[in-house]
């Protein structure tokens, strides 16, 4: 299975078989054991990976550096407005040159168009490192981190309650790839896209799952085993903060809400958080949350996705 991924470019997870999916989450979990116990293997050795940026970031930024080092590779980190890009060079030029230094290109990019033309044009493996539309590193590190808690996947109810956003459409795939019931509660005019959903509802026919659409909070936490929210207006929405806070805020992480979950429900944000807009203090702070271990995550399947595609 793992030489089948060699080359290909990681872009959404929708691409994927959930065998192949499998996959990646079993190498996470090999390399994070691997790493706490003091073995980190140069897998990559040799190697050298660029990190593009078009966008700000903390855990993004460090967790690939920091992989792509204790993979034996060198990271390269490549802000767009340093390069080229900013005075007109085009995303296919930028790709093919890239493509005759690197072994492959990690991107965290406003238009996922932008990833399409990198792996079009250029001839390296492209990793998603976030994108308006989806988010698949930080779902595939969720799913690490809610196998480890729970044990499984299969018949899982996780809530994702805010925007529809990116980090919503890659929890959709994950989700019913895996065979789990998601459940999305939005306020109007804040929905996934309506491909997503289609698609979603395919993966979850063909795994068991389930996908639930629906604007009302406490009907998405009911008997819930995973809670998950993301901030309300993402980069580039700035503009609408102010508008999407009072939209929202019926959709705020407290502790009414999780009461109404299962007892023993665990609670993730993808970070950064805003502190008592989509989430209290006394939640992320509180037992029920895994924050902190999802973060970590993000690391660990990195470094698998990076290790079984480049």
């Amino acid at each position: 299975m793992a030489h089948s991924l060699k080359g290909k470019s990681f872009l959404q997870i929708s691409d994927f078989s959930r065998e192949e999916l499998e996959e990646i989450l079993a190498q996470g979990e090999k390399l994070k054991l691997d790493h706490l116990s003091g073995k980190d293997e140069p897998l990559l050795k040799g190697k050298s990976i660029g990190v593009l940026f078009e966008k700000p970031s903390t855990r993004t930024r460090i967790s690939f550096a920091v992989g792509i080092f204790e993979l034996g590779a060198q990271a390269l980190i490549l802000d767009t407005s340093n390069l080229q890009l900013k005075r007109g060079e085009t995303v296919a030029d930028t790709a093919r040159v890239l493509s005759r230094y690197l072994h492959a290109i990690v991107a965290r990019v406003y238009a996922h168009k932008t990833l399409e033309e990198l792996r079009d044009y250029g001839s390296v493996p492209v990793i998603n490192a976030l994108s308006d539309f989806t988010h698949p590193c930080q779902i595939m590190g969720d799913l690490l981190t809610i196998r480890e808690k729970k044990n499984r996947l299969d018949g899982l109810k996780l809530a994702y309650l805010g925007d529809g956003n990116n980090v919503c459409h890659s929890l959709m795939f994950g989700g019913t790839k895996f065979g789990m019931h998601v459940a999305v509660a939005t306020p109007e005019g804040y929905e996934p896209d309506e491909k997503v959903t289609e698609l979603s509802k395919k993966f979850a026919e063909e795994s068991g799952g389930a996908i639930t659409l629906t604007h009302d909070p406490f009907e998405a936490v009911k008997d819930a085993d995973v809670i998950y929210t993301d901030v309300w207006a993402s980069m580039g929405e700035e503009a609408e903060h102010d508008e999407r806070v009072k939209v929202m805020k019926p959709y705020q992480i407290n502790d009414n809400l999780v009461d109404k979950a299962r007892k023993d429900v665990i609670v993730m944000h993808c970070l950064p958080a805003h502190r008592g807009e989509e989430i209290v203090d006394s939640v992320i702070d509180g037992p029920h949350s895994v924050v902190w271990d999802q973060a970590e995550n993000r690391l660990h399947i990195q470094k698998a996705i990076l290790s079984l595609f480049v």
